[in-house]
């Protein structure tokens, strides 16, 4: 509940227009994100946005986007730039478009679990936010989308086998494609919207999500097999843009924060057990799941540790990756060597 309840706290140093000239006339912020109309997270999202206008009595009002209308996450980030869009729900690859930092979320297998991600989230905080409010936005909430696998057109049990397919990578990211590229991978950029696409006309064969998204969005259907080994959890946030909280008066800002505060809770509790169903779900209807034997896994964790050193060497974030390693091993430590991955 502190990690919540600071997290609450993201972006008040904004400085608010004084009470009287927000009342005077009703805030309305479009929100934009991939998430699908109708999912868990578009759900949370709508409840979000009517506590905000009933707990402001309609002074501020939530417009979503949902379904990537609105474009890709790099095209949500100009549009808030230029004031098209307000604000936004996005995962890592947004967030990174703002600020390299949060790159760091993208390091497979960095996190062994949930408990871990959380941990280091609550130290790394005040430096992320501070990131983002220098380039003019504020973090209401941060997201929760699940842990990442590779989903392939063929069976994947070995960092080799993974290696020979087209692998899906986020368009616009080129520092990231050009690591993948390094590290022997065989990266396909494309904008998220495009993924369907891509598999039905055999540019890529093998992508990460969730398991809940690959069900959600029936992506599994052109990509019967999931690897067996989690990557990473799905980091994400709900952005504001500096100017259009500083329309908004310091009581209503609260509010916002509180409902913010109950949708993330929500989600937080959710979102890792209907990725659970979700992965049951596809098995029903012909998914296999790929077993990875043990001397596979450690295949897995040394390309993982690999990938971490060559994004240190070629990124300029060094701090960041830093203080993420010290914070996540002091976790480790204090949680006397938990099981890997047991929180997933």
């Amino acid at each position: 509940m502190r990690l919540l309840r600071s997290m609450l706290l993201l972006g008040l140093g904004a400085v608010a227009l004084p009470s009287s000239t927000a009342a005077a006339q009703p805030v309305t912020i479009k929100l934009a994100t991939l998430v699908p109309d109708g999912s868990v997270w578009d759900k949370g999202l709508k409840i979000m946005g009517a506590e905000w206008s009933k707990s402001t009595q309609g002074r501020v009002q939530l417009r979503i986007y949902p379904g990537g209308v609105a474009g890709d996450e790099p095209d949500i980030v100009r549009k808030m730039r230029i004031g098209q869009i307000q604000a936004a729900a996005l995962t890592t690859a947004g967030l990174s478009a703002i600020d390299p930092s949060f790159k760091m979320f993208s390091i497979p297998m960095f996190f062994d679990s949930y408990d871990e991600l959380h941990a280091v989230l609550a130290k790394m905080e005040p430096a992320l936010k501070q990131r983002l409010e220098a380039k003019g936005f504020v973090l209401l909430n941060w997201g929760h989308g699940g842990w990442v696998y590779f989903f392939t057109k063929q069976p994947v049990e070995t960092v080799d086998q993974l290696k020979k397919t087209k692998m899906f990578v986020w368009a616009g990211e080129e520092a990231m494609t050009g690591l993948w590229k390094t590290n022997g991978y065989r990266p396909v950029a494309l904008a998220a919207t495009d993924i369907l696409t891509g598999l039905q006309t055999g540019m890529i064969d093998a992508y990460p999500t969730t398991p809940l998204l690959a069900l959600t969005l029936q992506w599994y259907r052109s990509t019967p097999n999931m690897v067996g080994i989690g990557l990473a959890p799905l980091v994400g946030g709900l952005v504001v843009t500096k100017q259009a909280w500083q329309k908004i008066a310091p009581a209503d800002q609260e509010e916002l924060r509180e409902a913010c505060h109950k949708a993330e809770l929500q989600l937080k509790t959710d979102v890792p057990k209907q990725d659970t169903t979700a992965i049951g779900e596809m098995v029903k209807r012909g998914l296999n799941v790929t077993r990875v034997a043990p001397a596979a896994a450690a295949e897995w964790r040394a390309a993982a540790e690999s990938f971490a050193r060559s994004m240190r060497s070629t990124t300029s974030i060094p701090e960041i990756l830093d203080m993420a390693e010290r914070e996540r091993n002091a976790f480790r430590q204090h949680a006397h060597g938990g099981s890997p991955g047991g929180s997933h």
